[in-house]
């Protein structure tokens, strides 16, 4: 009998239920004996899910309150120095401390910096190490689940980052090669993979996705030290996965390495099957990832059939299991609570769990079961009629995007000869301040969408609410002093979803969330056809807003990239082709925004960085569409419209000319975490723009002391000259309360006005 196993289940809930008891936590409604409860309660559940749904060998530590790659670092006793006295006496507290930072009576702690997981929308946080550092077993969280699971009748296979992709990961905060600290590391796996075995774990997955990537002749020396090492001590069986791409030339090191099964993935790269199967000792299992974890789209399981065949006919049955390409994490969890969503379209989707059966089938088949013929035809016919339906193609749609030229994607004038005119227009002061778009979301403001969504709330007294809150958000501006305001977008879910609802092309879940770091969870859209405008998105509340303040009015989009990433994408045409479409959507609202009297428009691509393929060799193919895609959306405006964007947790030294060619008027960036590490990219390349680098965390409940900011911005200072710079939060302010978004704002605003002072007296 085929083995279906699985390599990690989202953590979060079908129903957020991870969020609600973290955020109750947070709140200190609930204590951690709680906490910890309703975490056990979700284990359990996902657990028996799994088993349900066909899985033989489901895993465990996959879940996570926070990151699994903070996990290990406190597993392995990687706690910087700040959060130690923290750690002594209330653990938990220094955990959520490293994940979200912690301001209270004498505890002030910066959170550790956050980036983006490859190339996905989660979010993980760095681990802070350095040269020396010691590593040991902290806890027993590894092996406490697997009992856990052990106890509920359920054997599962324990996953762990594997030690050498969780250095490269890391971070040195004294320079040092993170790598340079595998031997003192690996003492601290050995014994964690020696207890996992006397508990009766036959199986370990170590997660090594670095192979996916380009990693160098040093990364390869530790891959082959690492599993040297682990190769000769007490341990269970391991399972190295890799996933998110082919291995490429990285497969003779990963087929050499002494291990026991090798997991691949299929969905990003078929292709590799043939020189898998080749390389791949007979005696190791080959766990073949058949099923899309990334998105929600059926699998064609005639292919995946194809590809299962193909394997089985040159690999014993019990060295041949089957699997999604990666962890199910950023998939949701459960299709059938979709009770309102289109019939035809749920009818071409598969969640979390219906992935799972759709493994089960393709087992079954794989072993000769008739009984599957059913599901594979009801695949096959969903499939079809998706290709076939009307609702995906508008030719007037792919008339536009064939009409397109080179032109219609920049602007002609160059920045310092729009800047010019765009300090006309807007006279700002020097230090110009302003905000990344969103402002706090309060309970009353969801209460109110939900409210108007499920009908309880009229739109004439909704729209009246929402005009409250905008007017109240300008006021609370102008009285801090803010230079360029926002409208607070009020009306917004999502920075995507919010667009998708008014865009054709797109569907909508009502349990479709994923995880985007912590309790943050995200619903994305479904971009199944050919997307279009019918009608202006955002003019409405901007215009409204900007009739109430003579200060500049930013106007504020999602950019095209950042639509496409953060939605589940159509597979049946090019990502570049998607992406060139919403763009020419967008454009026609930055053109109706201007119309309407905004002249500052923020056009936000936080995903430009997250896009990029992890293969260097294609990362310039990405860039000239991707930016192109943004050039489309921005470049049909007049010279002193001034086009701002925004990009946070990314790492910007590899793709700052491709940044540089979007050529936006001004760019903010979250850099405080970095505490400014990141704008040296900007000074190194001699970046032509102007940049607002970000200089207080708004992931953190923290507010900061004004002196921080003030040493961020003469650091900032030191980098980049005076008049390119700006002076904005990290990010957008919709998970912040009003007291504390308003006393940071403050003292923004007053370390604005000391470097302005301080350049006046020089």
């Amino acid at each position: 009998m085929t083995t279906v196993t699985n390599l990690g289940f989202p953590r979060i809930g079908a129903r957020r239920e991870l969020k609600h008891a973290l955020e109750s936590y947070w709140r200190s409604e609930t204590d951690a004996a709680q906490l910890q409860a309703s975490a056990a309660a979700l284990r359990a559940r996902h657990w028996q899910l799994q088993r349900d749904a066909g899985v033989d060998v489901p895993p465990s530590n996959d879940f996570s309150l926070y990151d699994h790659v903070l996990d290990t670092a406190v597993l392995f006793d990687a706690i910087p120095p700040r959060y130690r006295p923290l750690a002594k006496r209330a653990p938990l507290d220094a955990y959520f401390a490293m994940a979200r930072g912690l301001q209270r009576d004498d505890v002030d702690l910066h959170a550790l910096e956050m980036t983006k997981w490859f190339d996905t929308n989660y979010h993980y946080l760095v681990p802070e190490l350095q040269r020396d550092q010691v590593f040991t077993l902290r806890g027993d969280k590894p092996q406490s689940e697997y009992r856990e699971a052990r106890s509920l009748g359920i054997d599962t296979r324990p996953v762990l980052l594997g030690p050498v992709s969780f250095l490269l990961l890391s971070k040195t905060t004294d320079g040092s090669n993170p790598l340079d600290l595998l031997d003192n590391l690996l003492p601290a796996y050995v014994q964690l993979l020696g207890e996992l075995k006397q508990l009766g774990a036959s199986w370990v997955q170590l997660d090594e996705p670095v192979l996916v990537q380009d990693p160098d002749d040093a990364a390869h020396a530790a891959f082959k030290h690492a599993y040297a090492v682990l190769a000769d001590v007490p341990r269970p069986d391991i399972l190295l996965a890799t996933y998110f791409g082919a291995l490429d030339d990285n497969l003779p090191l990963a087929t050499a390495l002494p291990v026991e099964g090798l997991h691949v993935d299929l969905v990003r790269a078929p292709e590799q099957l043939d020189a898998v199967l080749r390389a791949l000792p007979d005696s190791r299992v080959l766990s073949l990832g058949l099923v899309n974890g990334r998105n929600i789209w059926r699998n064609a399981l005639d292919n995946a059939l194809i590809l299962a065949r193909y394997a089985h006919g040159h690999r014993a049955a019990d060295k041949l299991w089957l699997a999604p390409s990666c962890s199910l994490l950023h998939c949701p969890v459960d299709l059938t609570l979709e009770k309102k969503l289109d019939a035809e379209v749920r009818n071409w989707l598969a969640f979390a769990r219906q992935k799972l059966q759709e493994l089960r089938t393709l087992a079954d088949a794989l072993d000769g079961d008739a009984r599957t013929e059913h599901a594979l035809a009801q695949a096959r016919e969903a499939i079809d009629a998706r290709r076939r339906s009307p609702r995906v193609h508008n030719a007037a749609v792919k008339a536009r995007l064939t009409a397109l030229s080179d032109n219609d994607a920049v602007r002609g004038t160059p920045h310092a000869k729009r800047q010019v005119l765009q300090a006309q227009a807007l006279r700002l002061p020097a230090f110009p301040t302003t905000t990344i778009g969103s402002f706090p979301q309060t309970q009353e403001v969801r209460e109110a969408r939900a409210q108007h969504k499920s009908g309880k709330l009229s739109t004439a007294d909704y729209d009246a609410f929402l005009a409250t809150q905008t007017e109240h958000c300008v006021r609370v501006q102008e009285q801090i002093g803010l230079d360029v305001l926002v409208h607070g977008e009020f009306e917004r879910n999502d920075m995507v979803e919010y667009f998708g609802e008014q865009l054709d092309g797109f569907a909508f879940t009502g349990n479709g969330w994923v995880q985007s770091y912590g309790s943050r969870c995200v619903k994305p859209p479904v971009i199944y056809g050919d997307v279009s405008r019918p009608t202006p998105m955002t003019v409405r509340w901007s215009q409204y807003a900007q009739s109430l303040t003579d200060k500049p009015m930013k106007g504020m989009l999602t950019g095209p990239v950042t639509v496409l990433q953060w939605s589940f994408v159509r597979d049946d045409q090019s990502r570049a082709d998607t992406c060139r479409q919403i763009a020419l959507a967008l454009r026609d609202e930055v053109r109706d925004l201007e119309t309407a009297g905004i002249r500052a428009i923020q056009i936000d691509e936080p995903a430009l960085r997250e896009g990029l393929p992890l293969r260097r060799a294609q990362w310039q193919h990405y860039l000239d569409w991707a930016v192109q895609a943004f050039g489309i959306s921005a470049s049909g405006v007049a010279d002193a419209t001034q086009i701002h964007t925004h990009m946070c947790y990314a790492q910007f030294n590899d793709i700052i000319e491709a940044v540089a060619a979007l050529d936006a008027d001004v760019i903010s960036i979250e850099t405080s975490r970095s505490r400014m590490e990141l704008l040296d990219a900007f000074a190194r390349f001699d970046y032509p723009n102007q940049v607002g680098p970000g200089v207080y965390d708004i992931h953190s409940p923290r507010v900061p002391d004004p002196a921080e900011m003030v040493d961020l911005l003469r650091k900032a200072s030191a980098v980049l000259p005076a008049q390119k710079l700006w002076v904005n939060p990290d990010c957008g302010l919709k998970t912040r309360g009003w007291a504390e978004t308003r006393a940071a704002l403050e003292a923004m605003v007053g370390a604005a006005r000391t470097l302005r002072d301080e350049r006046a007296a020089a």
